[in-house]
């Protein structure tokens, strides 16, 4: 089992880090979901950790209806990631109809494969308005992971959702689960839904599934 946490600042990627986690996703303000993280924390990130990273690219909180210049911001950030060394990148964006803007999205994948790195597709998949005819379009684009909450607000909550999703992708992409995963939830939202990565920001959601795993 693969353990992501979601880090907004280098001190809570380092603890993730010591704390047995398997990848970081630096982001910065979980108040509004997570957005891209600022340079100087992505300087400090590449300076300071040696686990496996990937970057939130996402230019603001609120949709995933982004404008010219925002989907040149994310771009310009897979670029950053590139020449940085990041193990990968996180994005995604929708048309304003709820559907995956497959021709935008092509280009990000693209672009993040000539540079090296992996592609976590994020949650916008869950305001799509079809999560499981999106989860086909963002197969075809060939990305390494999907993180979802089944549609839901928390995956818990969405567990039975995420359980149809692993089901569909049928190993042709990993299903993460990720928002609102705790110590006290992780271990039976794995259960019920098969998920082989998890994603969170709570560091003791390791400890509880490190030691479950032990019994």
């Amino acid at each position: 089992m693969n353990i992501e946490i979601c880090a907004e600042n280098i001190n809570a990627a380092i603890e993730a880090q010591n704390a047995g986690a398997d990848r970081i996703e630096l982001c910065f303000d979980l108040s509004v979901g997570g957005i891209s993280p600022t340079m100087e924390e992505m300087i400090e990130a590449k300076s300071r950790l040696n686990i496996t990273t990937n970057v939130l690219l996402r230019p603001r909180g609120g949709d995933f209806v982004f404008s010219a210049r925002e989907i040149d911001e994310i771009m310009t950030g897979i670029e950053t990631c590139g020449q940085f060394g990041f193990s990968g990148v996180v994005i995604g964006a929708l048309n304003s109809d709820g559907t995956v803007n497959m021709p935008v999205c092509r280009q990000m994948v693209e672009f993040a494969r000539k540079l090296s790195l992996s592609v976590t597709f994020h949650r916008a998949i869950d305001c799509t308005s079809n999560i499981f005819s999106a989860l086909e379009d963002v197969i075809s684009l060939g990305v390494d992971r999907v993180l979802t909450s089944g549609g839901s607000e928390g995956a818990f909550q969405g567990a039975d959702t995420i359980a149809r999703m692993v089901k569909q992708a049928s190993g042709r992409t990993i299903i993460m689960a990720g928002a609102g995963v705790t110590p006290d939830n992780v271990v039976q939202l794995i259960e019920k839904t098969s998920v082989t990565e998890v994603h969170g920001s709570r560091i003791a959601i390791i400890r509880a599934l490190r030691c479950h795993e032990q019994k």
